[in-house]
């Protein structure tokens, strides 16, 4: 984007903002976008998941933003390509790291992702505000340290949000640079309010097992590739993507250098039986790679798009970093129970976690090495 159009967008962005009165949050409201050209409205955290989330619409909660860069792109309609990057990547055009990757690969299992799936799904829900999403923060604290104990190189931390105790979880395994690789995946979920019963099964505790089946994986064989690998937990995702908004706002700030985020949200629900890769709000370089490594690895693959601030990837991308996102299934034929009490452990397809454990396995060593 030249300089002009650049600050042209900016001023924009801050103008639809300023265009909403500021009283909504001295009055506990929070102000959200459905879309780009969304100038925002104020609702209560109780009308962002039954008015919204319940119903399907998208949103991002912009309250607590204040880079206008951020916001600017946010308020960019999806033109295949970020409203800015902070640096630019080039992608391999095929894998090179099957003899690395296979015998990994050949590794994985539902064995440990039913037993965690099986613990997410017992609290009462995860909503992110909720005593129940406080404790399977815990909960999801202490596995992943345990998964990660098996190299004593993997760092594990929580970060912490203002707004509410819902912790976020990254985990690292250090490389020999300091360019980083990211998987994420959001473990909060709702049942269509606040207060409702919420497993949360396939949205997200399908993603949240195979990122952590993956880390198993590779923590198990101390695996250590060029480019740091971290594993992402995002709490407060189905209240308007809050967790990963504050993780890449950090991340931004500090300049960390990050060639790849690849997110998974739902991967335990697919009649297809194949990996979906999403193609709106997403780096088109990244995601034309992110299908190479799943094709190369699970077969053929398929395609949609999810509409503005579907999920965390959006965050990354509106943040200047490279992002894509994979689901276990196009739109159309998608899990009908999200986002509802019935979106619970007996409706999981075991097949589609595995082969989306073996998918993020590969991923992560192919792309170490970018």
């Amino acid at each position: 984007m030249r300089i002009q159009a650049l600050v042209a967008s900016l001023a924009s962005s801050a103008c639809l903002v300023a265009a909403v009165p500021a009283t909504g949050k001295a009055a506990g409201l929070r102000l959200i976008k459905t879309s780009p050209t969304s100038p925002g409205k104020w609702v209560t955290d109780e009308d962002k998941i039954s008015k919204y989330t319940a119903k399907g619409i998208n949103f991002v909660d912009i309250t607590d933003i204040t880079d206008n860069e951020v916001l600017s792109s946010l308020s960019t309609p999806d033109t295949g390509e970020p409203a800015f990057s902070i640096q630019a990547v080039t992608y391999p055009t095929s894998v090179s790291h099957q003899t690395v990757a296979n015998p990994l690969i050949a590794q994985v299992s539902t064995t440990q992702p039913k037993s965690w799936l099986t613990t997410l799904t017992n609290f009462y829900n995860r909503y992110y505000k909720s005593t129940y999403g406080t404790q399977a923060g815990t909960w999801l604290l202490s596995t992943v340290t345990s998964v990660a104990s098996a190299n004593p190189a993997i760092t594990v931390s929580q970060f912490t949000h203002s707004a509410f105790n819902q912790p976020s979880i990254i985990a690292k395994i250090p490389g020999n640079t300091t360019n980083i690789v990211v998987v994420s995946a959001h473990y909060d979920s709702t049942g269509g309010s606040s207060t409702a019963r919420g497993p949360g099964a396939d949205d997200n505790g399908s993603g949240v097992v195979v990122i952590l089946e993956a880390l198993r994986v590779l923590a198990n064989a101390k695996f250590k590739g060029k480019d740091s690998l971290e594993f992402h937990f995002y709490a407060g995702e189905e209240g308007g993507l809050l967790g990963s908004a504050a993780v890449w706002a950090n991340y931004k700030a500090a300049a960390k250098s990050v060639y790849a985020v690849v997110n998974q949200d739902m991967a335990g629900y697919s009649p297809s039986g194949k990996i979906s890769i999403y193609t709106d709000y997403v780096d088109s370089a990244l995601t034309a790679y992110t299908r190479i490594v799943a094709s190369a690895y699970t077969g053929t693959t398929t395609s949609d798009a999810c509409g503005y601030g579907c999920s965390d990837h959006a965050s990354a991308r509106s943040n200047g970093f490279p992002a894509a996102y994979v689901c276990d299934e196009v739109m159309s034929t998608s899990d009908p129970y999200i986002h509802s009490s019935s979106d619970a452990y007996s409706t999981i397809m075991w097949d589609a976690v595995l082969r989306h454990a073996k998918f993020t396995v590969a991923f992560l060593v192919e792309a170490s090495y970018l």
